[in-house]
């Protein structure tokens, strides 16, 4: 690998004209000179005005070190003590430098500079900003003055927290970009973002991120490859597969590629979606899918990162992230025999449950904002809500009446509806209605009756009228699903509270519930 140094330029340490200059310590310069160390190329940052001395620096340099390139990079920094003008001005540089971390080793030079330009260095290094190693150089001794020595510093984090701590907002932006930019408000869901966030940047164990269909593992697991990407920790690309929909033979060529002939139909090689993710994160939606043969080869690609394609002899290197998602028990599934127990013990270091939408009602409205970003993004047009007909769709969509089964592909689906039959970009009470008649429509055409198998004895059901079970029905549902047995009272009792002066859902939802002999807690148990 190649050496590359990064620093700024000395203007008091690194200065000199004359020959005098090569009898005093220069820290650019000695950095060139050390026997042990070569350094194949300085990024040498300067300001404009400083433009000659860079020049000499770099004329000295090469002719002490001819093997070393010298890279002149001027940087605006118009007052060097200006904390947050010198961290600007390195970060942007960070930014759009084009590090390439697997052919070239760096040391981040903070010898030279202000003491604030040394300071912001070092935290660029220590956040992975800058991925490289801390380098000091220092006079030498015993006659050696001018070359000096150097030392590269280990970055103990834990003696920095104090100084790491000035830069929260960065960890602030990390989990808005695991969150989609979306300001949620659920404080569970909240934590567990952040929790994300921290092992993404530390970490590139296996991910497993469990969760019903439609919680967003897809998009999360997207978001992760673009935090670990922008930190310099991933080279190669995001390879998504659904394992739902490979079987068998086609399962093995489509994850582990095969050699040209080894099945009819296989007319040329193919070097497969783990080979594809080499140095990248490959995600495998629905992983409990995936056939036992399969789940084999994984574990080996996992542990020893090398694995046969299908009908060859010869073994592949790839060196991946993996990224799981499930909306099954594989512990469940591990007991029926259809998972691997050490597969599931390999990807089961890292699990993260999302929640689905029903239990995150506050995080609604943002994200229903975000869809009609999205949908703005995508069609081109810009389309909103009037007043009353956003009020009333949130009433319907945060109220236990809307199950969300489909989390947020229901939620999208039905921003998508509304915004399309949007005349003039407004979308109005009577399309709100019409959406909030649909949902109702997809969600409830199923057999309700077994929930009151779950609570009342079957002797009570037969001799219950008809029209009493179906309210019941109703009732039961809308309590499993609420929060309190205030916010079921409320939604059962919408209408008629209007007309008392101090309504009591609750009471009154217990003694109705009580006429057939249950309770609150039965039913939330």
């Amino acid at each position: 690998m190649k050496t590359v140094a990064i620093g700024l330029l000395g203007t008091s340490l690194d200065a000199g004209k004359d020959v005098a200059r090569w009898e005093k310590w220069r820290p650019s310069v000695s950095l060139c000179q050390q026997e042990n160390l070569l350094i194949d190329r300085f990024e040498l940052l300067h300001s404009p005005d400083a433009v000659q001395a860079a020049q000499t620096v770099a004329r000295d340099i090469a002719s002490v070190s001819p093997e070393t390139e010298v890279v002149l990079r001027s940087l605006e920094m118009p007052n060097p003590w200006d904390f947050e003008e010198v961290y600007g001005a390195l970060h942007e540089f960070a930014r759009g430098y084009p590090f390439d971390v697997e052919n070239e080793d760096y040391l981040i030079h903070i010898t030279t500079g202000t003491h604030v330009a040394q300071i912001c260095l070092f935290l660029l290094t220590e956040s992975r900003r800058l991925p490289g190693r801390v380098l000091q150089t220092s006079p030498g001794r015993s006659g050696r003055y001018a070359e000096g020595a150097c030392q590269i510093v280990d970055l103990d984090l834990s003696k920095y927290d104090a100084i790491a701590s000035r830069f929260r907002a960065e960890q602030t932006e990390a989990t808005s970009l695991l969150k989609s930019g979306i300001a949620t408000r659920n404080a569970e869901f909240n934590r567990l973002i952040d929790r994300i966030e921290q092992v993404a940047i530390h970490s590139r164990e296996p991910l497993l991120l469990m969760g019903p269909t439609g919680a967003g593992k897809s998009r999360l697991a997207k978001r992760i490859f673009e935090l670990k990407r922008s930190r310099h920790q991933l080279a190669g690309e995001f390879v998504e597969v659904n394992c739902a929909t490979i079987r068998g033979e086609g399962a093995m060529s489509a994850l582990f590629g095969h050699v040209k002939g080894s099945f009819t139909g296989a007319l040329r090689d193919r070097p497969g979606l783990l080979r594809a993710a080499n140095r990248g994160v490959l995600f495998l939606d629905e992983i409990g899918e995936l056939g036992l043969d399969e789940q084999a080869m994984l574990l080996r690609a996992l542990e020893e990162k090398v694995f046969l394609p299908l009908g060859g002899d010869r073994e592949v290197k790839s060196d991946f992230m993996l990224i799981a998602g499930t909306n099954r028990n594989l512990g469940d599934m591990v007991r029926e025999r259809r998972f691997r127990d050490d597969l599931l013990a390999r990807i089961n270091l890292w699990t993260f449950v999302l929640p689905g939408l029903a239990t995150r009602r506050e995080d609604i409205e943002p994200n229903l904002d975000f869809e009609l970003e999205q949908f703005a993004r995508k069609s081109g047009a810009n389309v909103r809500f009037n007043r009353e007909a956003r009020e009333r769709f949130l009433k319907f969509a945060t109220s236990p009446a809307a199950t969300w089964p489909g989390n947020f592909r229901d939620l999208n689906g039905a921003l998508v509806r509304m915004a399309t039959l949007a005349q003039g970009g407004r979308i109005t009470t009577e399309i709100v209605d019409e959406e909030i008649e649909r949902l109702r429509g997809q969600w409830n055409p199923r057999d309700t009756a077994s929930i009151l198998h779950r609570f009342v004895d079957e002797a009570d059901l037969a001799a219950m009228d008809p029209f009493d079970r179906v309210q019941l029905e109703h009732v039961v549902e809308v309590v499993c699903r609420a929060r309190s047995l205030s916010e079921a009272g409320r939604a059962l009792f919408s209408a008629s509270r209007q007309q008392k002066a101090s309504a009591n859902d609750a009471d009154r939802l217990r003694k109705y519930l009580g006429r057939f002999g249950l309770d609150w807690k039965t039913l939330r148990e």
